[in-house]
């Protein structure tokens, strides 16, 4: 058999490898290299070193996008995961209806972004225009539309992992519990949550990571607007490398901060979250 494997290996798994380096690893170490030049082509480059750098920190526009897609990672993570854990925790119990229940809170996560931007867009109108408001108006308006946006398309999602975990909690140990006398909260933060933190764990990976990366609703829900003060990260690089000209260089170390920073966040939440995962 392992012969067979190492003689025959690599026709099953070349295909897979090659696609890999050519779709992921060639692309993301030329874009690298691009970022430290000034090119407006891949085969027209010229090396400036950090000189986009410099230039990304000192836009006022990146920094205020910066902080302001940070305060929206954050508030619909908590957000998302709070909401779609308390769902999760009322469809585990026996009532009528509930897989219905189920369909009706996952089905916004099968709607497209541009198209939930859209139509986002139109019920947000809708409603701040019986002030003379519209979502644009500012960018507080744009901030909230966004977070309800996203919190209307992820949670269902969530739900679904939170109802895995809620489902593979044995229900002998919570039967003992309540024998022992304890209360239903107490039975929920000493023996579900512990039990569950494996979910909490991938559903706050998801959700920090999809916060950061959000593009399509912000462009069908506010395309930044006013003056692109309510412009997220992904949208300020692409209207850096679209929509500047002479400022792709910048833009792609816009793109390499961008997957630093992500990268960065992502892995501290999964070492904090995966210790308390092993402490419980």
């Amino acid at each position: 058999m392992n012969r067979t494997l190492s003689r025959w290996g690599w026709l099953f798994t070349g295909p897979t490898v090659a696609a890999f380096i050519i779709g992921f690893v060639v692309p993301f170490v030329l874009g690298v290299y691009l970022s430290f030049t000034s090119f407006t082509t891949v085969t027209d480059s010229h090396w400036v070193g950090l000189k986009n750098y410099a230039r990304v920190f000192s836009d006022d526009v990146f920094v205020h996008s910066l902080w302001y897609t940070a305060a929206f990672a954050v508030v619909t993570t908590v957000l998302i995961n709070v909401a779609a854990f308390f769902i999760a925790y009322m469809l585990v119990k026996a009532i009528r209806g509930r897989n219905l229940f189920r369909s009706v809170f996952f089905m916004p996560n099968l709607i497209g972004g541009i198209v939930l931007g859209y139509i986002w867009l139109l019920l947000l109108n809708g409603v701040l225009g019986l002030w003379s408001r519209s979502i644009t108006y500012d960018s507080t308006y744009g901030f909230v539309g966004m977070v309800l946006l996203m919190c209307w398309q992820q949670i269902g999602y969530m739900m679904v992992i939170y109802i895995a975990g809620l489902q593979s909690v044995p229900t002998e140990i919570i039967e003992a519990a309540r024998v022992d006398g304890a209360s239903n909260g107490t039975i929920l933060r000493r023996v579900i949550l512990p039990l569950v933190w494996p979910s909490v764990t991938v559903c706050t990976f998801l959700t920090i990571t999809n916060g950061f990366k959000m593009f399509d609703q912000n462009l069908a829900l506010t395309n930044g607007a006013p003056s692109r003060l309510s412009e997220l990260l992904a949208l300020n690089i692409f209207n850096t490398f679209y929509g500047r000209p002479g400022f792709e260089g910048v833009g792609q170390a816009k793109a390499v901060v961008f997957l630093l920073i992500v990268a960065t966040i992502a892995l501290v939440q999964n070492v904090l979250t995966r210790s308390r995962e092993t402490k419980a």
